[in-house]
């Protein structure tokens, strides 16, 4: 009788190889610094809001800041992505999607090939974004940052790598199959997936 053929990642756990890893000092440094921009009390929906600091301002009420966020998180952490006054705040998302994929990748940007190892860099310390491009271009994206987590390698397969995030709600640690679920193809069931993940090896913690 023919033995059944398993998913590769099962068959890699069976083996006791862990395809993210769980976090090193880098990591636990970097997870640190996202935990210090108490994204579940800044950046928050229904506010105009400083970018920077996600403090709310004066100016007409914003939507959400998943974009914002994540300019001021790269901008901390010494790294190069679009943000305001480059592009506006309108739609953000999915032009840091385009921009990730050209003028990033000369900024230290690179691709990452899957779920696990978007996971895996962010446990070493490296800056991973995770983005989704709508169809429409006149309705909004959405784009987070991985953090690094030990969570096992089967969770990474059905519900993607963990994130911090803002946007319909505002999440210090969650999943990107939570995360994302408000737009549609972003993330189904693990199986296929239309985010895009893109790292980059050298941010620069402050005050370390």
């Amino acid at each position: 009788m023919d033995r059944p053929i398993l998913p590769a990642f099962l068959a890699l756990a069976l083996q006791g190889i862990l395809l993210a890893g769980p976090p090193t000092p880098a990591g636990l440094r970097l997870g640190a610094f996202y935990d210090g921009m108490d994204v579940e009390h800044h950046w928050l929906k229904g506010k105009h809001i400083d970018w920077r600091t996600g403090d709310p301002d004066t100016g007409k009420d914003g939507k959400t800041h998943c974009s914002r966020f994540v300019a001021s998180a790269c901008e901390r952490l010494g790294i190069e992505i679009l943000r305001p006054p480059e592009h506006g705040q309108k739609n953000l998302a999915n032009a840091q999607f385009d921009w990730l994929a050209s003028a990033g990748t000369t900024y230290g940007w690179s691709a990452v090939a899957s779920p696990y190892e978007a996971q895996r860099l962010a446990n070493e310390g490296q800056a991973v974004a995770v983005v989704f491009q709508n169809p429409n271009r006149r309705k909004s994206g959405h784009i987070a940052l991985v953090r690094p987590s030990d969570k096992a390698d089967t969770l990474v397969q059905t519900e993607g790598p963990e994130i911090i995030q803002a946007g319909g709600t505002n999440h210090a640690s969650t999943s990107v199959q939570v995360g994302f679920r408000r737009h549609r193809g972003a993330w189904v069931n693990g199986e296929r997936h239309q985010v895009r993940f893109y790292a980059h090896p050298s941010p620069r913690i402050p005050g370390q």
